[in-house]
């Protein structure tokens, strides 16, 4: 398995994106401390993966506090020794229109989605440093590449891209990789309050994706596997879009634009 004998931290693990990635990394071999501020959550998923003959335990921890991260970070070292892989997934569900934000709503996007991967990282890089070798994934969005609304969780998800870079840049040469995804939309239960107004939201938005489908937590799990395995050991400072292919462009809006200039 690829990832025997390696300690992988995935926070906002408890569900959702983050809940897929810890089974992901369990079946392969991983020790996964499934690190959620809701810590029922975590413990759920621990149990669950445990029960399947996985090695997962809970952390409750809000990623935004720089005590919680450095607790996370001390418990796992006292259950494991190490830390190998760091994906940074927690994320808050994003607020909408600049102007109708509140400063509070603001600095929520931002406290979890961009300083929260800092501290995590500023908390788990000195180990890594100090054995030479270690991984940083972080989840990002296609928010962070171009307009979809949501300024500040778009904001707060660019901001993780050059993180990352930097990080991979500056620490390189010291056995570190990091590299960052950009999700396009996936169904996951961050949906569920908009999918009840709107039932049949996700299936106008996949008419946008040139695969005509949103994504699965699944598809983000491979592409997190593949950047923290050996076979990405060539890989670091990218941003791998995942995204059914949305940012690449739009046939729906190229067809109607060409319908319209034959007339």
């Amino acid at each position: 398995m690829r990832f025997s004998e390696t300690t992988v931290i995935v926070t906002g693990g408890g569900s959702g994106i983050g809940a897929e990635i810890c089974r992901r990394f369990a079946q392969e071999g991983a020790a996964v401390a499934v690190a959620d501020i809701d810590g029922p959550a975590a413990r759920r998923l621990a149990e669950e993966i445990g029960g399947r003959g996985g090695t997962a335990f809970a952390v409750r921890a809000d990623v935004s506090d720089p005590a919680q991260v450095s607790a996370m970070t001390s418990e796992v070292i006292s259950r494991t020794g190490q830390v190998d892989v760091l994906v940074n997934n927690a994320s808050n569900r994003p607020g909408d229109d600049l102007l109708a934000m509140s400063v509070q709503d603001w600095d929520r996007d931002v406290a979890v989605s961009l300083r929260g991967p800092f501290l995590c990282m500023r908390s788990v890089l000195p180990l890594m440093l100090a054995r030479g070798r270690g991984v940083l994934v972080s989840i990002a969005s296609v928010n962070a590449l171009g307009f979809y609304g949501n300024e500040a969780y778009s904001a707060a998800k660019a901001g993780l891209i050059s993180l990352t870079r930097s990080v991979a840049v500056r620490y390189g040469a010291r056995g570190i990789r990091a590299n960052a995804i950009a999700l396009g939309t996936v169904a996951t239960p961050i949906w569920s309050a908009r999918i009840a107004i709107e039932p049949a939201i996700l299936e106008r938005a996949a008419a946008w994706y040139p695969v005509q489908r949103v994504g699965e937590p699944g598809d983000a799990a491979s592409a997190a596997l593949f950047l923290a395995s050996p076979e990405a050991s060539w890989i670091t400072g990218a941003v791998l879009a995942v995204d059914g292919g949305l940012s690449a462009g739009s046939y729906r809006m190229t067809a109607e634009l060409v319908r319209e200039s034959s007339w």
